[in-house]
């Protein structure tokens, strides 16, 4: 294994630019939508008719925007509940399915939605965090798989996670995504055979939910990432073994393949708890954030889609880790950009920011998220639509009426780049 390790612990991007930035981009934001809830602003507590903490956001083959909202009500350390909606790019949202609690509060047909997909039948697929289960309340089941119209109708539960002995069929999926058998595939963090994690598969024509494989933690790792899908239409992720530390693997669903490759990322050095996530980038290596054990700071790196030729770039921040980076995507200027919950010093009501792919440099830092801006606090999502602008949400504030609070936005980003 070759490898080139460049560590840097100084940050080398002036304050000064920055704040620049920062300041630049101000005017770039808009609000298209603000959840809003029932209640005092400064108590923060009581029901959101359309859902609140959006968590989730894509753009549809038709225009329109699709996403999922945690949850119904604030006001307990543990909100239940949440929606699926549509926005169109006016900012008109419209409640596809509200979660309920059901009979004795069980959730049977989940808690919580996380990410979603737009399957190839044009269905939104996504999946809940908890519920599933009966004889429980509020938070616990391990989650469930669902599909529903874009215009609100035929919602089905297609599987309830952990429904087979000793959660054969795993537990806590992930996001959704596409194949070229026109399947939609996915992976869990826990269960299986062995308890390490799996891979999945979900036929649209019938809903039918399969295991394709099964994660073993000496061999293929555990605790799978999400799927990315590569230029050939197959799919990568990542995962860690106890032997073979951080594993790049490889999945082609129309041969069942199955290739596990160790990085090698030298002993103190590692993928951080925040920052588990795989971009496909420009030349067709694949990035991510890496951190080093008991330094603050983290940085990029790039891998072969071997496992080969690991880089480590110096260090993009040297503040209290990355800020817990939630998304991660290749834009239309060919950029690295990134959405970091706590912001980029780990402290905060969060940030974006662009990275070279070409040596992890970072370019800037737009920071115009907080507890009294339009926009709100807390980026939970970030992607980049087909006209070139970039959309996201973020969990919580934004601007309320009177007898009401804002629990999270959805909002556009216009950088100036070009269609994707």
């Amino acid at each position: 294994m070759i490898y080139r390790m460049r560590i840097n612990f100084c940050l080398t991007v002036s304050i000064a630019l920055i704040a620049v930035s920062a300041s630049a981009a101000g005017d770039q934001f808009s609000a298209l939508y603000t959840f809003t809830c029932n209640g005092s602003q400064f108590q923060r507590v009581g029901p959101c008719p359309q859902g609140g903490r959006p968590d989730s956001l894509i753009q549809g083959t038709g225009g329109n925007f699709y996403g999922a909202a945690q949850d119904s009500s604030e006001g307990t350390s543990a909100p239940n509940g949440g929606t699926v909606f549509s926005l169109t790019p006016g900012g008109t949202l419209k409640v596809l399915h509200t979660f309920v609690a059901g009979t004795n509060k069980k959730y049977p047909n989940g808690n919580l939605p996380g990410l979603i997909t737009e399957g190839p039948d044009g269905k939104i697929y996504g999946e809940t965090i908890y519920g599933g289960v009966d004889g429980c309340n509020g938070y616990c089941g391990y989650g469930v798989l669902y599909r529903v119209n874009t215009d609100g109708s035929g919602f089905q539960v297609l599987h309830k996670y952990c429904s087979e002995k000793n959660c054969a069929d795993g537990e806590y999926g992930g996001e959704l995504v596409v194949g070229t058998d026109g399947n939609l595939y996915g992976t869990t963090y826990y269960g299986g055979v062995n308890n390490a994690g799996t891979i999945f598969k979900v036929t649209p024509s019938s809903g039918a939910y399969k295991v394709v494989f099964n994660f073993d933690i000496s061999s293929s790792g555990e605790g799978p990432s999400a799927l990315v899908v590569a230029s050939d239409g197959t799919f990568y992720g990542l995962s860690v073994s106890t032997t073979l530390g951080e594993m790049l693997f490889h999945y082609a669903e129309a041969s069942g393949q199955f290739q596990a490759f160790p990085m090698n990322f030298p002993l103190f050095s590692g993928l951080p708890s925040s920052g588990f996530m795989l971009t496909l980038g420009p030349g067709g290596n694949f990035y991510g954030i890496y951190a080093i054990y008991g330094t603050s700071g983290a940085g990029l790196f790039e891998v072969a889609p071997d496992g080969t030729n690991l880089q480590l770039f110096p260090f993009y921040t040297t503040r209290n880790g990355a800020g817990a980076p939630q998304t991660m995507i290749l834009a239309s200027d060919g950029n690295l950009w990134l959405d970091n919950y706590n912001g980029i010093g780990g402290e905060g009501y969060g940030d974006i920011i662009t990275l070279s792919p070409t040596d992890g440099s970072l370019i800037q830092v737009l920071s115009p998220f907080s507890a009294t801006a339009a926009v709100g606090a807390y980026p939970a999502e970030l992607f980049q639509a087909a006209d070139g602008t970039f959309w996201g949400s973020t969990y919580q504030y934004g601007k309320a009426s009177k007898n009401h609070f804002a629990d999270g936005t959805v909002f556009s980003l216009n950088a100036g780049l070009p269609p994707r």
